[in-house]
């Protein structure tokens, strides 16, 4: 301790003496479960850490503190306009939770740690998104949100801010963009819709192929299937039933026909 200190300190103890009780309103602070208090004594830090939870003394005219914030804090990223790596402009916005993790950098190293993690979320975004393909970007956000995250953490570090979760809330994309994107997906949509219709066309011939190769190596299965299919036609009460005759018995009849003439 200095001798200006101590001249100051000794002072304000006297003061303290002489309008006692009432500097005891000045004297005692508290501070709350989940906060911290940094005292400086005459511009300087004082040893010994932050003070708290509970009750704290300090010497009135000689001794400031900051109160600092241990709880998780969260903010919105504004909506910040981003050039993709494939030309594409979009309007991205995220979600930020940070908390302090040591109350003396966040007080003595960044003036307002708040502000600068803030302008730093904006500038981190704009620079890790700028990198990513679009599909990447709508598709792949948990990584980039993971990435964000550590590059964040890693620059606020020393001002002993903690970042702990980073979420992209959404991305907005010009509205012809939307419509060129809805055009080609129901375009893909119609060509799978053809091509599985082409699938079950060919599985259904070969179906029909191979029940006409097992029909055809007993002429009684035909016979059962017509019957089968009347009893189909009944059952719906149709007033109209077609008989189909065979074609070998019509080709007799034609063939003593043609003889005849």
């Amino acid at each position: 301790m200095g001798c200006v200190e101590f001249l100051a300190v000794l002072g304000s103890s006297i003061l303290l003496v002489l309008t006692f009780p009432f500097s005891i309103f000045w004297c005692f602070k508290v501070v709350k479960e989940f906060q911290r208090a940094v005292i400086f004594r005459l511009g300087r830090l004082r040893s010994g850490g932050t003070r708290g939870p509970g009750i704290f003394f300090i010497l009135p005219c000689v001794d400031t503190y900051i109160k600092v914030d241990l709880r998780t804090i969260s903010f919105d990223v504004p909506p910040q306009e981003i050039l993709t790596k494939d030309s594409v402009t979009v309007k991205v916005d995220a979600v930020i939770y940070y908390k302090i993790q040591d109350p003396l950098l966040s007080v003595v190293q960044v003036e307002n740690y708040s502000k600068s993690t803030k302008l730093l979320a904006m500038t981190t975004l704009r620079n890790i998104l700028g990198t990513r393909n679009l599909s990447d970007v709508l598709s792949d956000r948990e990584t980039i949100s993971h990435v964000m995250q550590t590059s964040l953490d890693a620059a606020t570090g020393p001002w002993g801010v903690k970042v702990e979760r980073v979420e992209i809330k959404d991305v907005r994309l010009p509205v012809e963009l939307q419509r060129a994107m809805a055009a080609e997906g129901e375009a893909s949509r119609e060509a799978r819709a053809k091509v599985i219709a082409a699938e079950g066309e060919m599985k259904a011939s070969r179906a029909l192929k191979e029940a006409a190769d097992v029909i055809s190596e007993s002429p009684s299965a035909l016979q059962l299937r017509y019957l089968q299919t009347l009893n189909n036609i009944a059952g719906e009460k149709n007033s109209t039933i077609i008989f189909p005759l065979p074609i070998d018995l019509l080709s007799q009849f034609l063939s003593f026909g043609n003889r005849n003439y």
